[in-house]
C-alpha cells in the first residue's frame, strides 16, 4: 500500500508540474494530513489548495509590474510625512491610492518646490497601482525624451509610443528641472496628447504652470500641454521646507551642539589638571 501511495505521489507531482501549479504541488501533501486530522472534506481541500495557487500567483505578477514599472526606490503612503504637509490632502491621496482615478483615466499632478515629497507621493500611487493590477511605467522626464530622441533617430518611435500606449499609468517625475529641445518638447507633448483620456498620467514638477514655457520652448505648446492634463486632474501642492534641507539643519544643529559640548569638556578637563598641578605643588 505504501509503494502504492508513493507512486501515485511521484505521479501526482509530475501532473502538478506539467499543469505549472507550483504552490498546490509544494503544499498539497501538507494540507492533505492538515485536512485528515480535521475530517475536512475533499472540496474544502481543493478548496485550500487553489486558493493558495491564486495567491502566489497574483503575488508574483505584482512583482513583475512592479519591476517593469522601473520605479527608482520604493516608498509607501505610510512613510510619508503628512503631519509636515498639510498642505497635501492625506484623505484624498489615501483615495488615490485606490486607483478608481486610473479607471476613470484621470491625471494627478504634484506641485511644490523641490525635497516636499512630490516623488515619494508619485513613488507610492505607482507601487499600488501595480499591487492593483495595472501597467504602470516610471520615467524621469529628461529620460523619457532622451528615449523618445534616439527612438525618432533610431527610427523605432512608433514601437516605444506602442509600449506607452499599452500602460494604465505613466509616471513623469521632475518636469522642470532641465528644459527640454524644441524637438525634444514637441516630442514629449505628443505622448500626453496620445495618453489624453486613454492613459492616467501622474506629473510631479517644481515649476508653476505660468514658468512651464521654461521646458516646452513656446506658450503655444504649453498651453495645449496644459489644457490635457489638468483637463480632469487632481493637484496637489506639497508646500513646506525641504526635507534635505531640514535633515541637513538638523544635522549641522547636532554637530555643533556637539562640538560645543565636546569644547566644554576639554576646557573642564585643562582646568582640573590645573587645579591638580598646583595642590601637587
Amino acid at each position: 500500500m505504501k509503494a502504492l501511495e508513493a507512486s501515485s505521489t511521484v505521479l501526482l507531482s509530475h501532473h502538478l508540474k506539467a499543469l505549472r501549479l507550483p504552490t498546490i504541488n509544494a503544499e498539497c501533501e501538507k494540507l492533505a494530513r492538515q485536512a485528515a486530522a480535521d475530517n475536512a472534506d475533499h472540496l474544502s481541500y481543493l478548496l485550500q489548495l487553489t486558493e493558495l495557487e491564486l495567491l502566489e500567483r497574483e503575488r508574483k505578477a505584482a512583482e513583475r509590474r512592479l519591476k517593469a514599472a522601473h520605479i527608482p526606490t520604493h516608498k509607501t503612503l505610510d512613510s510619508f510625512e503628512f503631519a509636515a504637509r498639510p498642505s497635501v490632502n492625506k484623505l484624498l491621496v489615501s483615495e488615490l491610492a485606490r486607483c478608481e482615478y486610473i479607471e476613470r483615466r484621470e491625471n494627478v499632478l504634484f506641485v511644490g518646490n523641490p525635497g516636499t515629497g512630490k516623488t515619494h507621493l508619485a513613488t507610492a500611487l505607482a507601487m499600488a497601482a501595480c499591487g492593483r493590477g495595472y501597467r504602470v511605467r516610471f520615467y524621469r522626464l529628461t529620460e523619457l525624451v532622451t528615449l523618445l530622441l534616439e527612438a525618432r533617430d533610431e527610427r523605432s518611435l512608433l514601437g516605444l509610443k506602442g509600449r506607452l500606449a499599452k500602460l494604465d499609468l505613466l509616471v513623469l517625475d521632475e518636469l522642470g528641472y532641465v528644459p527640454a529641445s524644441k524637438v525634444g518638447a514637441e516630442l514629449l507633448f505628443d505622448v500626453i496628447s496620445g495618453a489624453y483620456e486613454r492613459t492616467s498620467l501622474i506629473v510631479t514638477t517644481n515649476l508653476p504652470f505660468e514658468s512651464w514655457t521654461e521646458v516646452f520652448g513656446s506658450e503655444r505648446l504649453t498651453g495645449a500641454t496644459l489644457d490635457r492634463l489638468t483637463h480632469r486632474c487632481q493637484i496637489i501642492e506639497t508646500k513646506g521646507e525641504s526635507y534635505r534641507l531640514r535633515d541637513a539643519k538638523a544635522k549641522i544643529r547636532r554637530s555643533t551642539a556637539g562640538n560645543a559640548a565636546g569644547s566644554g569638556g576639554q576646557r573642564e578637563l585643562r582646568q582640573d589638571a590645573l587645579e591638580g598641578g598646583q595642590t601637587s605643588s
